[in-house]
């Protein structure tokens, strides 16, 4: 990066909420009006991670991020390692990559994307006692990452993520 680059790159800090996915985090700090970068290339690239961050915001954990980049990101948001490592699933956990899931009963109250409802283990809500959302149960379109949650919405219908708790179905965990 050039003296000229750094210098007209903006950061604002962005903190993120208590399990939130890296997904949905790296979302909303690139939308924050302070924030210069609106693309995930260009954020890794300034962190010097080449293309790493792509990769995450689609929950692909392989190669899985290592101290060094996790500390390089974290200093240009403004966040340590270990604050951002909690955004990620803990290592060798297994995640749902081809699709994504989420809690409509969670997101009405509290509207962000959260990491365990990427684990293959987790299919359900324990809190709401709901099988997690993939798809609108309006339209049937997939769930779009979270990286583009901007109105919390189907991208096709414009169905609202939280009215789309009234349509998840029960959910009980095996005992």
């Amino acid at each position: 990066m050039t003296e000229t680059e750094e210098v007209s790159l903006w950061i604002a800090k962005v903190e993120p909420y208590e399990g939130e996915s890296v997904s949905h985090y790296f979302g909303r700090f690139r939308r924050h009006e302070l924030n210069s970068i609106s693309a995930p290339t260009g954020l890794s690239i300034a962190a010097g991670l080449g293309f790493a961050l792509s990769r995450w915001e689609k929950f692909r954990f392989n190669p899985f991020p290592d101290r060094k980049e996790l500390a390089a990101m974290g200093k240009l948001v403004g966040l340590d390692a270990d604050r951002l490592l909690a955004m990620f699933p803990p290592k060798g956990t297994s995640t749902v990559n081809r699709s994504t899931r989420f809690c409509a009963a969670c997101y009405a109250e509290a509207p962000y994307h959260r990491i365990e409802w990427q684990f293959e283990s987790t299919e359900g809500c324990a809190r709401h006692q709901l099988r997690l959302i993939s798809r609108c149960p309006a339209c049937d379109e997939k769930i779009s990452l979270p990286v583009e949650w901007v109105e919390g919405k189907c991208q096709k219908c414009g169905m609202k993520f939280r009215s789309m708790a009234k349509r998840q179905k029960p959910y009980v965990k095996p005992i």
